[in-house]
Order: structure tokens, then sequence, then C-alpha cells
């Protein structure tokens, strides 16, 4: 497979344009946490090192997912775009909040015209309907194909995704004290309603006995998808001999279609149970220092 979509050029495999602006992302924190964050108030703390790691890492992972091979494979198999969701949507997001010091996100989240549409997108049963809605109503085919037809189309969606899923993951891993008000029980039930509904998608791609979506399953479809990522000079040259996405997978369409299905199923699971038992077990500590606190120096004399 790999040497097979070579034929689809550099530009369409590696997206330099979307590398740079990835890099660009990654400086701009650099210089903001780093060297320049003294402009924005004295005595600023700089990042921890696992902020660092979270948030370069949510970069690393926004690239390959976007813009390395993994981006075209979306683009012709549905198990690859349901890896590149779970990713983008289930782990960046993550990565991003809690990567970010807590002065720039109490920043942002009070800029005049910012703070009323957070505060109530971020209402934790607003932010979950909003983003487990979006994601049923996105798989409904007719709304899935039309995504996929149109460049700016294409990226409002994706974009609204994603500000969806901040939405919905910042009451659950939110670092803000004054906006982390959830208690750890019902950030569990929270999640574990948020498989539930993802789970019934999912259900339903994986049962169905036809392929779905023509974006995958029309040839004139799936060119239209393909000339998403793949530049016009390239495709124009080689639409003649593109007969659709199974000359490029060893699955048939509707394989592909309930891998897909599975692989989101069990990725969204596997991270939210990532995340269930992080929140229990913060919770468990806390409650176990509550009852036996750890002993002081007064109290040993």
């Amino acid at each position: 497979m790999w040497l097979d979509i070579q034929i689809f050029g550099f530009r369409a495999l590696w997206s330099p344009i979307f590398l740079t602006f990835v890099l660009a992302l990654s400086v701009i924190y650099f210089l903001i946490t780093g060297p320049m964050r003294h402009k924005f108030g004295k005595d600023l703390p700089k990042p921890t090192v696992l902020q660092q790691v979270f948030f370069y890492l949510g970069m690393l992972l926004l690239y390959a997912v976007k813009g390395a091979p993994i981006d075209i494979l979306s683009h012709i198999m549905l198990s690859a775009h349901m890896i590149q969701m779970a990713i983008l949507y289930f782990v960046i997001p993550i990565l991003v909040i809690r990567g970010i010091p807590e002065w720039i996100l109490r920043s942002f989240v009070n800029v005049p015209i910012v703070k009323p549409i957070f505060s109530f997108f971020t209402k934790p049963i607003i932010a979950l309907a909003v983003f487990n809605c979006f994601f049923a109503i996105y798989h409904i085919p007719i709304i899935f194909d039309f995504s996929k037809s149109n460049q700016l189309v294409h990226i409002a969606v994706t974009l609204f995704f994603f500000a969806t899923a901040v939405f919905m993951w910042w009451p659950v891993v939110t670092p803000l004290k004054e906006h982390n008000k959830l208690q750890p029980l019902l950030k569990m039930a929270f999640l574990v309603v948020s498989i539930f509904v993802v789970g019934i998608a999912c259900a339903l791609i994986i049962f169905s006995s036809a392929p779905m979506y023509a974006a995958y399953s029309s040839q004139g479809d799936w060119i239209q998808f393909l000339s998403l990522c793949v530049p016009p000079d390239i495709l124009n040259g080689l639409s003649g001999d593109l007969s659709g996405p199974e000359m490029f997978s060893p699955l048939s369409t509707l394989e592909d279609q309930q891998l897909g299905g599975v692989i989101m199923l069990y990725l969204q699971q596997f991270i939210y149970g990532i995340i269930l038992t992080w929140i229990f077990y913060s919770w468990f500590t806390k409650r176990s220092l509550e009852i036996d606190p750890l002993p002081t120096d007064n109290s040993s004399n």
C-alpha cells in the first residue's frame, strides 16, 4: 500500500504547508511561554516539563493525522479516517488543554468576546450534547458525503468538530480550579454517556449490510474527496487511472467500513478508559488523604 500511494506525490503525502502551520504554532507557544512571557505580566511561571511534553506531543500528533500519509489514507479508507478522528478529537484536545499554562488559558477564556461563548458551551450537559449529537449527525451518509465535497465545507466541519471536542473535554480535564466544578463521579458518568452515544453510531456503521458513504464507494464522489488533499495537477493526471479506493486496499469497501466502526469503538473506549482511570485514581488518592492524612512533624512529636 505504501508504494501504491506514492503516485499522489510528496505534497499530498507530507503536506509541507500544514507542517509549516504546526511548526508556527509550536514556535509561538515556545516564545509566549519562554522568552516573551515577561511581556504578559510579572512572575509568570514557565510551563512545566510535563506541560511542554503534552503540548508538543499534541502538535506532533496533529501533524501526524492531518499532514502525514495517514491523511491521504483517510481519503482512501474509512478505517484510516476513524483512526484520524479518534486522535484528533479524543486525544489532541486533552494534550493541548493540559499543555498550555494556566495563565494563558485563564487570559483566553476571560477575553470579553470568548467568555460568554466558552462559559455556555463548556457547561457539562451542553458540551456533552453538542459534541455527541454532532458526532452522530456527522456520520449520517448525506451529511458525511457533503462534508467531503468541498474544501471550505471540509475545513469548517473539521474546525467546528475540534471546537466541540475542546468544549466537551474542558469540564473533565481543565487545569483551572475555578472551572473544575464537576465532581469526579459526575465526570465519570459524563464519559460513560459519551461512550454510549458514540457506541451507537459505531454499531450502525459496523452492522450496515452495504457501504454507507459515497465518498468511499462512488468513483466520482471519491475523486472529489481526494481533491481535498491531492494537488489538482497531480489528480488530473491520475484520474483516468483511478478506479476506486479498493485499488489501494486489501479490503472491500464494506469490510473497510466495518473495520472503521470497530476501530472507532475500541479506540474511544481505550482512550476514555485511560481518562476514567486517571479521574478515579486522583479522586481516590484525594479521598484517602482526607480520611487518613499523612503525619506531620508536629503530630510525630
